[in-house]
């Protein structure tokens, strides 16, 4: 069920054009003090790496991810340039919508992993946020060239961000152990 206060600013500017730069700041309001069930709640972006993993888990589950293991997780966080993470949050606490974070050579090229948002908060620009965030922090970086790996179902979700799928045809490649 799509709620009705997500849709009105969601599909404001708000997203849009109050997404500036987190720059040092590790918290930062997206949308403030929203009427939802009788309670006045907010979302934030957050840039602390200390996320709780078992609320990380719980947001991938969601979306029908396979379980990866906790430590390997904690590792790859603790590793990338940026983490960022969408706090749903009410009066008495919060919980985790969105989640996204990027590997850097810190000069030319960086690669954006594990975008994720809770299904009953996609839809509304929270994903186009955070991609917002992502990129503009890279950017600061000076890096130029940003890649990632997408499921074809949302392919069209980061064309409409400017992805281009096999830029002059280059192809991704993998090695697996056998």
């Amino acid at each position: 069920m799509k709620y009705d206060f997500l849709e009105s600013f969601f599909k404001s500017s708000i997203v849009k054009h109050e997404t500036n730069e987190l720059s040092s700041q590790a918290d930062r309001i997206l949308i403030d003090k929203v009427p939802y069930k009788n309670k006045l709640i907010s979302i934030h972006f957050n840039t602390n790496k200390s996320i709780d993993l078992v609320e990380l888990e719980k947001l991938c589950d969601a979306v029908g991810w396979v379980r990866r293991p906790l430590s390997k997780v904690r590792t790859a966080i603790k590793h990338s340039v940026i983490a960022i993470s969408l706090i749903y949050k009410i009066n008495t606490g919060g919980r985790l919508v969105g989640f996204a974070r990027a590997t850097s050579d810190y000069a030319f090229n960086a690669t954006i992993w594990d975008v994720v948002i809770h299904p009953d908060f996609q839809g509304y620009g929270l994903g186009s946020a955070l991609m917002y965030q992502l990129i503009q922090q890279l950017r600061n970086y000076d890096i130029n060239t940003i890649t990632l790996f997408a499921d074809p179902h949302v392919i069209s979700f980061y064309h409409n961000l400017g992805f281009i799928s096999d830029p002059d045809g280059v192809k991704g490649m993998f090695w697996y152990p056998r």
